[in-house]
């Protein structure tokens, strides 16, 4: 029943039976909705104040090329241009390469760094001691440490460092055991990002996630290198934000114009691959923000951040100022 029609029938029940019964309960009615709509006023404006704080991802992937020194210079670069959290990858190449790839080739040579698909995943990686100083480095310069997990044994290696999230990457969105392992022995957030997967497979996925949601950030991505911008549907992250409290935004894509779009749909991580060159020799490179445009960026997710809001009761004092001076009735 609506509003209007169940004070249509209290004000009929007054005057027919002069009932002050009725007039109290009108009476209560309207004020029960006064309180509802001074709750949820001062909701909407909580969330305008509490919800703008955002969290910048500098991916670096593989692009260490097996490195430590490189992964730390990495790490300092996106320290500097603002990124609040590096990551990279873990893999161990003998679970996480398809054993019909092994002996492969690398699919294009240009970005190869060994004669088999599987040499050129080995000499890729950073051993877990690495991570661990690398991990010990980025605390040393005020910037998290994070890491993408590909296999059951990497997964088992990086709990043991505990950093702040580990993220599932797109690959393995449907390995449950890596989910599993993850929920049951590790106590920090889980990341994960929703490429490759189709709607039904995405629904799936949503529905084992929904019991979890507080511990989970859930990433709208498509899996491309690079991505063009009409195979981003941005407007993914509007139905993520009904189902889950965090949501964020892996850009495979071009430039720095979608991320304060995808802020302003409440996406509040934002996952970018960041490379010191985008001429470096490595698939991730094109898709990549050098430091600059890293730090412009956040430059304009923090501008967008700022304009969100309801305008005030009163005038502000640069509309008065104005108001004053060229208001002439």
């Amino acid at each position: 029943m609506s509003n209007f029609h169940l004070h249509q029938k209290l004000l009929l029940l007054y005057f027919y039976n002069q009932s002050y019964l009725a007039l109290y309960l009108i009476f209560f009615h309207f004020q029960l909705n006064f309180l509802k709509f001074l709750f949820f006023a001062d909701k909407i404006k909580k969330e305008t104040i509490i919800d703008k704080q955002f969290t910048v991802i500098a991916e670096i992937g593989g692009t260490h090329i097996g490195k430590l020194e490189r992964a730390k210079k990495l790490a300092k670069l996106a320290k500097l241009a603002g990124a609040n959290i590096l990551k990279t990858q873990k893999r161990n190449p003998y679970e996480s390469v398809k054993k019909e790839l092994w002996n492969k080739p690398h699919p294009n040579q240009i970005f190869s760094y060994g004669k088999t698909y599987l040499e050129h995943r080995i000499n890729l990686e950073l051993p877990i001691d690495q991570h661990k100083e690398l991990k010990e480095y980025c605390e040393s310069i005020d910037i998290e440490y994070s890491t993408s997990v590909w296999d059951i044994t990497s997964t088992k290696e990086v709990i043991k460092l505990n950093p702040k999230f580990i993220k599932i990457p797109s690959a393995c969105n449907t390995n449950n055991s890596i989910f599993n392992l993850l929920l049951n022995e590790y106590d920090g957030q889980i990341h994960i990002s929703t490429g490759m997967l189709n709607k039904e497979e995405r629904e799936k996925l949503y529905s084992k996630l929904i019991s979890y949601k507080n511990r989970l950030v859930i990433y709208l991505c498509t899996s491309g290198y690079p991505v063009p911008f009409e195979k981003i549907y941005l407007k993914e992250i509007i139905n993520l934000s009904k189902i889950f409290p965090n949501v964020g935004y892996s850009n495979h894509g071009y430039g720095i114009a979608t991320e304060p779009v995808a802020y302003a749909l409440k996406a509040r991580y934002f996952e970018r691959h960041f490379i010191d060159d985008r001429m470096f020799r490595h698939t991730d490179a094109n898709c990549s923000l050098e430091p600059q445009g890293l730090n412009k960026m956040i430059r304009d997710i923090t501008a967008i951040s700022k304009t969100l809001n309801f305008k005030p009761d009163k005038l502000d004092e640069i509309e008065l100022e104005q108001k004053e001076k060229l208001r002439n009735n």
